[in-house]
């Protein structure tokens, strides 16, 4: 007689990570009519046409056959060469860049790179949800330090020193950021790297938002200084900039010797990046930027729509400086964020995001993206004047 066996066989480490805050809000979306949206962290715009075509060229070329695991040497040229023109950082496109299935992917592979189980991993928050559980997935410790709405959500690099302990081995930056739209300023980065340099740590900065500043300076980590350059991996890609979300292209440059680590873990779980997305992005870096110059002026509209509208409905919302995000203190409503995010969504249709799905310092906000058109921002902010005028 067979033994009723009552156990997982989930490991421990797949039993014990935390479901995404973010996609719980989406789930109870999908069960809802007439929801406005100020959730989803992804462009509304489809894809430029330019862009387009060249996918559609490469699929009836006959492009549908892997490349070389590192992407094909026509795109890591592309990247190598936007990289120069816009920061003044060099990198060799042979040895030093890697394309990837998006920058999660680009994720998964430093972190798994980089980390020997107990290392740990200094991340500011509120950050994107990604960031803890790939350091954890990888065997390392995720060490938060949350930053904090009086320096606009900024890390204050005094916090990371005081973080840092003999199993430190990563600084991770992520600007511009998801959830808060904070861009750190040079002299903030340059204290980081400082940091990094006394204490002999790798840094890792995700600059998928680069393109996406509103009358501020984006400052790229690497570009810094050559020996910043040798010891940060930077992450990239096209989803942002280019409404390229579903194409799923990104990338990882760093020194030639780190790029081989994240290659052979690569060519083991995926093999290749898309074939048709690396055209469509080599065609992206050729023509994209009038587009890409495009959404971010209608990004800003947006920005100042929401930015402005949400402080008159007495939700305390610093000005974003870049990515497609507002981030409010939502204490006027006497709510927490999670009961904020329900209630706004049973009783006006509203999505938005708790804050404190995004790690320390989240808690008693909220994320509202402004990646949705002008009207309907508009329209979520009339319900939310009515919600707040019940809750206010």
């Amino acid at each position: 007689m067979q033994a009723n066996i009552q156990k997982s066989y989930l490991s421990k480490r797949a039993a014990e990570l935390k479901p995404s805050g973010i996609r719980k809000f989406f789930d109870i979306v999908a069960t809802m009519k007439d929801v406005i949206s100020l959730g989803i962290g992804e462009p509304d715009f489809t894809t430029p046409k330019p862009i387009l075509d060249a996918g559609i060229r490469s699929l009836t070329n006959g492009e549908t056959h892997y490349t070389s695991n590192s992407g094909k040497i026509e795109l890591r040229q592309g990247i190598a060469d936007n990289l120069k023109r816009l920061y003044n950082v060099n990198y060799d496109p042979a040895t030093e860049i890697i394309a990837t299935v998006g920058v999660s992917e680009a994720l998964y592979l430093t972190f798994n790179a980089l980390l020997d189980p107990g290392d740990e991993v200094i991340i500011p928050t509120p950050c994107f949800v990604s960031y803890q559980a790939e350091v954890y997935l990888a065997g390392g410790i995720p060490v938060e330090i949350p930053s904090r709405r009086e320096n606009n959500f900024s890390v204050d690099p005094a916090d990371i020193r005081k973080a840092i302990t003999p199993r430190t081995k990563v600084i991770f930056i992520g600007y511009p950021s998801n959830p808060t739209g904070a861009v750190a300023e040079r002299e903030t980065m340059i204290e980081i790297a400082k940091i990094a340099e006394e204490f002999d740590l790798m840094v890792v900065s995700d600059e998928i938002y680069d393109r996406l500043v509103y009358g501020f300076e984006h400052v790229c980590f690497p570009a810094l200084g050559e020996s910043l350059k040798r010891r940060t991996v930077l992450l990239g890609g096209f989803s942002k900039s280019h409404a390229m979300t579903g194409w799923r292209i990104g990338y990882a440059a760093a020194p030639a010797e780190i790029i081989a680590g994240l290659v052979r873990i690569h060519q083991y779980t995926i093999m290749s990046a898309p074939t048709t997305a690396q055209d469509a992005a080599i065609e992206a870096l050729k023509s994209g930027e009038p587009h890409v110059e495009e959404m971010r002026s209608e990004y800003n509209r947006r920005r100042k729509l929401i930015v402005g509208g949400l402080n008159r409905l007495g939700l305390d919302t610093f000005e974003p400086r870049g990515a497609f995000y507002a981030f409010p203190n939502i204490q006027a409503s006497g709510m927490d964020d999670e009961s904020f995010a329900e209630k706004l969504l049973q009783e006006e249709r509203v999505a938005v995001v708790p804050g404190s799905a995004f790690g320390m310092g989240g808690e008693g906000f909220v994320r509202c993206s402004y990646a949705t058109s002008y009207e309907k921002i508009e329209e979520a902010l009339r319900r939310m004047e009515k919600f707040m005028e019940r809750h206010g």
